[in-house]
Order: structure tokens, then C-alpha cells, then sequence
């Protein structure tokens, strides 16, 4: 199953859908829809210059789309029709591109999916409004949508939730590699991935099962799943950035200048000799761009096996998951495509 065809026919759908809620330009007619009447007046070139323009800038850079993608699916595999959601894949999208904008900042990138980070070329002011824009945007949407109220409700308090999660999940990320706690421990990685990386996927799955009117039961259950398949996906994500392929769009070795505490770095501080534990720990807290150090500090991990395991690791963490689920969705075409997507997570090389 070609599953980077897929994503990539359905992120042209999904960048359709984006731009409805946020148009590459905005006029006067645009924004008293989605705002209102203006108290006094609105400037649409300014907002354009300011939110759209940047924002627009970021995604057309591609991306892989799979969030939109997983609500799809999902969606479809509980028994609905595509075509009834494609309104929706807008939302996990949005919000994913915010993360990456304000997370570039915080680790003081330089570049993101083959470009200058965002801040790099409007300033950190700009894109830091535009993150924060890109969060909450897609709630307007929601209540555009016209829900019933019981959907309504259950939709807004997933999405609350959720993005409280993934600001506990960047700000144990960012404590750890600043050096405000020194060890940390495989199960406190695997949350914090949960956290930081399952949030939307798990958001996703969780307005997919709403939407197509499922139990809160079966809603958390799919929520699970993709949780399990986002927390993979940051492991093969970190397995990427030491081990990076001709298809990855960022900088190599970014994780050891940020000094990121991750399942790699943790698996190599539990097997590797006293010395070679504080030449990597020398490393990771200096943030050095050296090429030459964090070379060595790659090479230090791969001596020991590290990004084998985390692979591992990551492959069983689908395994599992998928057992949770299986029972729940009836056999289907739906059904083994998202089995096949879980896989394409771990071992895709973009």
C-alpha cells in the first residue's frame, strides 16, 4: 500500500480545506464572516501581511499531512464516508504548523522543511503571533460547523484538553534539554512523547470517533491508538535527526545541539561506560553546533546500539496498540489501510 501517495493526494485536499479558514488574502467580506461587524474598522492588508502571508509561507512548504490524514480514516473506518468530514482535516493541521513555528523559536532553529525557519525570516515577534494564531483559529471552525450540542460540547473539550497536554509535553521537553533535570527515565520520555507528540494525533482520532457519533468509550479507545502511533512517530522522528536520509528537511544532529533528552540518549546512558557517559552529557549541555562533536556524539549512540533499539522500541509500541483497536473496527478497507499507516509511521524515511 503506497502510503506516501496517499498522504500526499490527501494533503492537496487538506490545503483546499485550510484555506477556506485561512485564505492567502484577506478582504473585508472574509473577515466580518468570521469576526463580525468591526467596532471601528479592520485593515485586511495588515492582517494579511502579519498572518496570512507568514503563515502561508510555512505551509506551503508541504509536510506530511498525516494528522488530517489519521482523522480521515479513522473516521472512515468507523463505518462513515470521507467525504462528510473533509470540513474538519483542517483542524489538527493548523494547530500541528503553530507547534512547529513556536517550537522552532524555543530551540532556536535554523531550518524547517528545506527553508529558513519562520522566525529567521519575519523575526521571532511575527511568527510567534502566528503559532499562537494557528492554536486557536481552528475553534472558530468548530463553532461554524453548526454541531449538534452534544457533539459540540464533547469536541471543544477534547480539544481543551488536548492542547493543555501538549504544552506539559514541550515544557518537560524544553526542562530537559536545558539540563533542569538530569535523569530521566524511558517511561518519563514515553509520556513526555505522549504528551508533545500524541496530543494531535491522539485530538485527530478523538474528533473523528465524536464526529462519527461513537461512544466516549470507543472515542478514548481510538484516542488511545493514536496516541501509541504519534509517541512512535517522535521516535522514528529522533531516529531521522541522527540518522537522516535524503528525503529529511531538517538540519542533522539538531537534537544534540538542543541537548534532548531522548529514548536514544537514555537508552545509551543506561549501557555505555562511565566516560563515555560524561563525553555525551559534555556534549549535549554545551548546544554546540560543532559538526565535528556532534558527530561524535552520534557516533557515540550508534556504538552502543542506541537508535536500534529506540527502532524497536517504536515497532512495538504499533504492535501493541494496534491489539487495543482491532477488536473495535469491523474488517474493512478503512481498517487495514489505518494498520497500514501505523506501520508507515515507523519505518518511513520523511
Amino acid at each position: 500500500m503506497d502510503i506516501e501517495n496517499l498522504l500526499a493526494s490527501k494533503g492537496k485536499i487538506v490545503d483546499r480545506e485550510i484555506e477556506k479558514i485561512l485564505p492567502k488574502k484577506y478582504d473585508l467580506n472574509f473577515l466580518k464572516k468570521l469576526l463580525g461587524k468591526p467596532r471601528y474598522a479592520y485593515s485586511p492588508k495588515t492582517l494579511t501581511k502579519a498572518l496570512s502571508t507568514p503563515s502561508w509561507d510555512f505551509l506551503s512548504r508541504g509536510g506530511k499531512r498525516w494528522r488530517p490524514y489519521l482523522f480521515l480514516i479513522i473516521y472512515e473506518a468507523l463505518g462513515k464516508q470521507q467525504r462528510d468530514a473533509l470540513k474538519y482535516t483542517s483542524i489538527p493541521e493548523l494547530i500541528h504548523n503553530g507547534t512547529i513555528i513556536i517550537d522552532d523559536i524555543e530551540d532556536n532553529s535554523e531550518i524547517r522543511r528545506g527553508k529558513p525557519c519562520l522566525h529567521k525570516i519575519f523575526g521571532e515577534d511575527i511568527a510567534i503571533n502566528v503559532g499562537n494564531f494557528l492554536y486557536f483559529l481552528p475553534m472558530l471552525h468548530l463553532k461554524d460547523a453548526e454541531l449538534p450540542p452534544s457533539k459540540a460540547r464533547r469536541a471543544y473539550e477534547a480539544y481543551i484538553e488536548e492542547m493543555v497536554q501538549i504544552s506539559m509535553g514541550q515544557g518537560v521537553d524544553i526542562a530537559w534539554h536545558r539540563g533542569l533535570e538530569r535523569r530521566v527515565t524511558e517511561d518519563e520520555y514515553l509520556q513526555m512523547c505522549a504528551f508533545k507528540t500524541g496530543t494531535l494525533s491522539r485530538l485527530s482520532a478523538r474528533l473523528a470517533a465524536i464526529l462519527a457519533g461513537s461512544s466516549v468509550k470507543k472515542e478514548m479507545a481510538m484516542g488511545h491508538f493514536a496516541e501509541a502511533i504519534g509517541v512512535a512517530f517522535q521516535i522514528q522522528d529522533d531516529i531521522l535527526n541522527l540518522r537522516p536520509t535524503e528525503k529529511w528537511g531538517k538540519t542533522a544532529g539538531d537534537d544534540i545541539s538542543e541537548g534532548k533528552r531522548t529514548l536514544i540518549v537514555i537508552h545509551f546512558l543506561k549501557k555505555a561506560r562511565p566516560s563515555e557517559r560524561r563525553r555525551l552529557l559534555k556534549i549535549l549541555d554545551s548546544h554546540t553546533k560543532n559538526k565535528t562533536s556532534v558527530k561524535a556524539a552520534i557516533a557515540l549512540l550508534e556504538k552502543y546500539g542506541s537508535l536500534d533499539y529506540a527502532k524497536e522500541r517504536a515497532r512495538s509500541i504499533v504492535k501493541d496498540s494496534w491489539k487495543d483497536v482491532d477488536s473495535l473496527l469491523k474488517e474493512s478497507k478503512a481498517k487495514r489501510q489505518l494498520k497500514a499507516f501505523a506501520d508507515f509511521l515507523v519505518e518511513r524515511d520523511i
